[in-house]
């Protein structure tokens, strides 16, 4: 039966004397349980890798890699660090084909924030510490690479920002701008048809004069915002937050027959005098507080609507449906037509 000593790759402490038996596999298998790491090659003195067992003698002194090149021990700072477990304090770390070989030291207290907490990014490396039972260092690489990383960037987009996306955008091409973040920003003016604005934060947005004809509002936030003079043709608003938003003047009447939809929208105590919103769709709307006055509601739906304290003096309700619509406290001075009972009773 032959014997031999293997040690960890680079090192000539520590070492494990082994029996040779069966294949290559389960030698490989024997010095992993010896000495604790994933052994992968074996390699002699000079550096020759085994690829068979048959060449291995008796007495020879073999090193256990994990893959990594061969170290030899007597030129490798390594094999100088005589503390009892020494290896395992080292790690050969493989990260886009360039291995790198360092201590648990250096990696935790020299440069961690820099070079070493880039290399931390690249896959496998945390796992790979963890392997090793090195728990300690395995939390304080995650600091380091959480220390390292660039912060989300949450911050409202600009004017100057959204300008460029327009310009570089084909004009029959449809903007996806769904959940951005466009709080407080100037859009006045702009062209901003058929953008999908949908669930996208325009809280306190200057959106005045802009056109908006046939863009998607659906559940997006405009509380605060000023819509003063907006072209809102075709707009779908459906369950927006509009709360304490400016809408004077706005045009909600498209030529073309299709309706702005505004249904289950939050519009407590917006400013909407003088606007035009012909057949506008409002059911079960919100417009608690809201000013209305001088607008044109002819044939619009306002079905189930929260009208309380609402304004609508010298509004034109003709054919408008306000079946089930709370009218408590709501002002019907100065109207063109009559409000007919048909038109709010079921």
């Amino acid at each position: 039966m032959r014997r031999v000593t293997v040690f960890v790759n680079g090192t000539s402490k520590n070492g494990k004397v082994v029996a040779v038996y069966g294949t290559l596999t389960d030698m490989l298998s024997v010095a992993t349980n010896k000495l604790g790491i994933r052994a992968c090659n074996l390699y002699n003195g000079k550096g020759g890798l085994i690829d068979d067992i048959a060449l291995i003698r008796d007495d020879d002194v073999l090193y256990v890699s994990e893959g990594d090149p061969f170290f030899d021990p007597q030129n490798d700072v390594r094999a100088r660090d005589d503390r009892p477990g020494a290896h395992t304090d080292w790690l050969t770390l493989n990260i886009g084909g360039r291995l790198f070989t360092t201590t648990r030291s250096t990696l935790v207290s020299k440069e961690p924030e820099s070079m070493l907490a880039h290399m931390f990014q690249e896959k496998g490396v945390l796992e790979e510490a963890r392997f090793f039972g090195i728990e300690q260092l395995a939390e304080q690489l995650e600091v380091a690479i959480k220390n390292n990383q660039t912060p989300e960037d949450h911050s409202p987009i600009s004017r100057k920002e959204f300008v460029r996306f327009l310009l570089a955008t084909p004009t029959k091409s449809e903007l996806r701008c769904q959940g951005l973040n466009f709080s407080g920003a100037d859009l006045s003016r702009l062209d901003l048809r058929y953008i999908n604005f949908k669930m996208a934060n325009l809280s306190r947005c200057n959106l005045t004069h802009a056109n908006l004809c046939s863009s998607n509002l659906e559940r997006a936030d405009l509380s605060g915002a000023n819509l003063d003079g907006a072209n809102l043709q075709g707009v779908k608003m459906l369950c927006s937050n509009a709360e304490g938003a400016s809408l004077k003047g706005c045009n909600f009447e498209d030529p073309s027959g299709l309706k702005a939809n505004l249904e289950g929208a939050n519009l407590k105590g917006v400013d909407m005098e003088g606007s035009q919103m012909t057949g506008i769709n409002l059911r079960v709307a919100t417009l608690k507080n809201a000013k209305l006055k001088n607008c044109n509601l002819r044939g619009a739906t306002l079905a189930g609507t929260d009208l309380e304290n609402c304004d609508l003096s010298g509004c034109d309700l003709q054919e408008a449906n306000l079946r089930g619509s709370n009218v408590k406290g709501a002002i019907f001075e100065e109207m063109l037509t009559a409000l007919h009972m048909s038109q709010s009773v079921r």
